[in-house]
């Protein structure tokens, strides 16, 4: 029998047969700047500027690490779609950019239909949250790269923001105030470290007491969007800066937009240690500098002010029912 790139794992037929049924989905997340249907080799976005004196475009590329492990064990694939879109809108819109266009990369071992679809729809529903388009991707059947059933994704993002309007730190002074708003839980940092401590005592489908839900319910918690509290803050008040919470927890993120000579005093016991933080650090038995440096804490945004615009800020998050803490502030380093 001949040899056929379909006895070799990889079924063309299939793969496309799979983007075919996600056309209507994708279509969903269009809008009039969206110039090409999905299929061609580019895809073709006309941006509207006239709102914008001096327009930036911001972008960004990530991934969502080994919280793929966790929906594979459990077979649950609807959320990653979400974390994947929603971490990458962070990172633009922590500079003041709102996003215009995403694209997507999936390679798998073996593309499941049910499971690519799955992934999809959690993309397109994050990207409708975030008033952005879905204009193309990438999807990739590689047997021998990856296991049957592993897969992995990966998105890049491309907003734009006014130059006179760009947040950047440049502005952030010794006595700035933190105030942080709260994560989702783990997000999509730190879970090669979670895996390994609470994957040898629990299964991924028990209840858990502390967590008052399953290990699956707690690990696959969407990442949070902060893009409309951000925009919403930036029109209304005067913020100095924004940090996304990922790896590197608080301290490592939010010192990535303190000017030189500048350090920071954290209160961390300014809000209660949601409980899947605390599970991990007993049961692993992980000190506080290691924990801290890995996982966001139960904060995923940090907002910098100056001490006179506290007040306002703290109102406009109240307004908006949002539980933010003050955590700290900003210190000349010597």
């Amino acid at each position: 029998m001949s040899k056929t790139y379909k006895n070799a794992g990889v079924d063309i037929d299939a793969a496309e047969t799979s983007v075919r049924n996600i056309k209507a989905l994708i279509r969903s997340t269009f809008s009039p700047n969206v110039l090409t249907d999905i299929g061609l080799f580019g895809g073709f976005f006309q941006p509207d500027f006239t709102q914008f004196k001096e327009p930036v475009l911001v972008s960004s590329v990530d991934g969502v690490g080994t919280k793929l492990n966790i929906a594979v064990l459990a077979n649950k694939h609807d959320t990653i779609g979400s974390d994947l879109v929603n971490h990458c809108v962070n990172d633009i819109a922590v500079s003041g950019a709102v996003p215009l266009f995403f694209m997507d990369y999936f390679a798998a071992g073996k593309l499941e239909q049910r499971v690519f679809e799955e992934i999809i729809r959690g993309i397109v529903s994050a990207c409708k949250e975030n008033n952005c388009a879905l204009i193309g991707g990438e999807t990739a059947e590689m047997p021998g790269m990856y296991k049957q059933k592993d897969y992995d994704i990966a998105g890049m993002i491309v907003g734009v923001v006014d130059k006179r309007k760009i947040v950047n730190g440049s502005e952030i002074k010794a006595g700035d105030v933190l105030i942080g708003l709260p994560s989702n839980g783990l997000h999509t940092n730190g879970y090669s470290l979670a895996r390994s401590v609470l994957l040898n005592r629990f299964t991924i489908d028990v209840y858990v007491e502390e967590l008052g839900c399953t290990l699956t319910e707690e690990l696959l918690r969407v990442h949070r969007s902060y893009l409309r509290i951000i925009q919403k803050l930036i029109q209304n008040t005067a913020p100095t800066g924004f940090a996304h919470i990922t790896g590197g927890g608080i301290k490592g993120n939010t010192m990535r937009i303190l000017p030189e000579n500048a350090s920071l005093r954290i209160d961390w016991n300014a809000w209660e240690m949601p409980p899947v933080f605390k599970l991990i650090q007993s049961t692993g038995t992980i000190n506080d500098d290691e924990i801290r440096r890995v996982f966001n804490m139960g904060i995923g945004l940090i907002i910098t002010a100056h001490n006179d615009d506290v007040d306002k800020i703290l109102d406009v998050l109240r307004e908006e029912k949002e539980n933010a803490y003050v955590v700290g502030e900003v210190i000349q380093q010597y």
